[in-house]
């Protein structure tokens, strides 16, 4: 597992994508190779080890590994300085930073070096060879995700190029998340290629196709294919993008990744993930037996040997090698995970050839690599275009004194439909015992709000569109049975 940079470079340009995506022979030696060579080489977990009382030594199976301590936020991260938190103690040899934002708004750095980004690339180059064939076509990778130091935008510009540095035949542009500047580099640049793939979040992908045609963007006559992240999409969703945008292959032409400012890509949609998925959404029976409720989350398959899951009490945990080395890392995503065999054996039982499906659309996209499903940080923060929105983030606005008196501090958040499967962030704010609300507070309560999540967190600012941010308002009555029943405990999101 060296990190020197030759030896990684020169292994991501020759091995072809489809021998690094067999099926993973003892992944289990894998992840323990992570674990001693991050007990040995990295200062802060050396130290947290010793404070739980761990000695490296004895971890040598599987088994051992999973009794380790979970790493968080609070107990890891938040601990121990972020040059400790690197090999050697040092930030020497990483090259760049990606931000993202806390649960308070303060600022989480996650430095890299390159045979980080090589990792991910991996990743990026799955859906590019299997979902838009770009070994084969000339394409035009259209970066729409917010750029500047937030993960997504530099991040897969990077990988994008290190995939063409492969010999794929794909050219990148970034716009970023400027609807006029994608617009003007489409009409300029998209009749050159064979394809078009536009990446970014997936509401804003949205506004970008809804508003092409007045910018006339001919959606129909491009061969245009969506690659998605940070958010939870519908099947009803893909179905409008499909006739919007005149996709030609649903299970290929979009595809969803599962990433984080922690650690990069963890998973892809694979188009056979995409087939069980809408597999799934086809009857709520189907994802109750699978997952245990109906709502759909992401459905992705992982390589274990890039990023290690496993299942915690309904979340999810990984490992992985990056400028900061995570081992039995908890996300908080809620989620679990599933094995190759096991889903295809679960679909077959209720009369449904996943394979088959993919096979009917293309001849890419299947690999035997376990899955992992991801509803999302629920009971912490909403995902709104892409941004965390945390409750501590609102409370802050329903704190300020021109609403403060009016209101008890308690909220419910939710990101909902807004007409035509548009999103809106909804606010249910409960009024303070005995209050009669003014006519203009649930406009004072929107500006309040809207005026810490701005100032607390550069992701909403710079990801959500600006005539989407200011938030919907729904004033309840104290003890409202429904938002703020007595004797149960508060939940801020739904």
């Amino acid at each position: 597992m060296t990190r020197d940079l030759r030896a990684r470079l020169d292994a991501f340009l020759d091995a072809p994508i489809t021998g690094v995506l067999g099926a993973p022979e003892d992944p289990a030696a894998h992840v323990l190779a992570l674990f001693h060579e991050v007990a040995a080489e990295v200062p802060a977990y050396r130290r947290w080890l010793a404070a739980n009382e761990v000695e490296p030594a004895e971890v040598r199976t599987l088994a051992d590994f999973q009794r380790l301590p979970m790493l968080t936020r609070d107990n890891y991260l938040r601990s121990y300085p972020l040059a400790e938190r690197c090999r050697g103690g040092s930030l020497a040899g990483l090259e760049i930073v990606a931000m993202s934002s806390g649960s308070t708004g303060e600022p989480t750095p996650w430095p890299r070096a390159l045979v980080d980004e090589l990792e991910i690339a991996a990743r990026f180059e799955q859906v590019f060879f299997d979902n838009f064939e770009a070994d084969r076509r000339t394409t035009l990778a259209v970066v729409c995700f917010p750029l500047g130091t937030w993960i997504g935008g530099m991040y897969t510009a990077s990988c994008c190029r290190h995939l063409a540095l492969k010999g794929y035949r794909v050219v990148t542009v970034t716009p970023g998340n400027q609807k006029p500047e994608i617009y003007r580099v489409l009409a300029t640049l998209a009749g050159q290629f064979e394809q078009v793939v536009l990446l970014g979040y997936p509401p804003f992908l949205k506004d970008v196709i809804d508003g092409g045609a007045a910018a006339g963007i001919d959606w129909h006559s491009l061969r245009l294919g969506l690659v998605l992240a940070g958010e939870v999409v519908s099947e009803d969703w893909k179905a409008l993008m499909v006739a919007r945008a005149g996709l030609r292959r649903p299970l290929f032409d979009i595809a969803s990744l599962y990433g984080t400012a922690d650690a990069g890509v963890l998973a892809v949609e694979t188009p056979l993930a995409a087939a069980i998925r809408g597999f799934l959404g086809s009857d709520p029976a189907h994802a109750r037996a699978l997952l245990g409720e109906a709502r759909l989350p992401t459905l992705a398959q992982y390589d274990p040997r890039s990023r290690y899951f496993e299942a915690h009490e309904g979340t999810l945990l990984f490992s992985g090698d990056n400028g900061v080395p995570l081992v039995r890392y908890h996300i908080s995503d809620q989620g679990g995970i599933v094995g190759y065999e096991d889903m295809l054996a679960f679909c077959r039982e209720r009369g449904f050839d996943a394979i088959a499906a993919v096979r009917g659309q293309g001849e890419r996209g299947v690999h035997a690599l376990p899955f992992v499903y991801v509803f999302g940080r629920s009971h912490f923060a909403v995902s709104f275009y892409g941004a965390n929105v945390f409750p501590e983030m609102v409370a802050i606005g329903l704190e300020q004194p021109e609403v403060s008196a009016l209101v008890t501090g308690k909220f419910v958040m939710e990101v909902v439909a807004d007409g035509d499967l548009g999103r809106a962030l909804r606010l249910t704010v409960e009024l303070a015992d005995g209050v009669t609300a003014p006519a203009d507070l649930g406009e004072r309560v929107a500006a309040a709000v809207l005026g810490a999540l701005r100032r607390l967190s550069s992701e909403f600012a710079a990801y959500a569109p600006a005539e989407r941010q200011r938030p919907q308002v729904v004033l309840l009555p104290t003890r409202d049975p429904t938002y703020f029943p007595v004797g149960v405990k508060h939940r801020y999101s739904r």
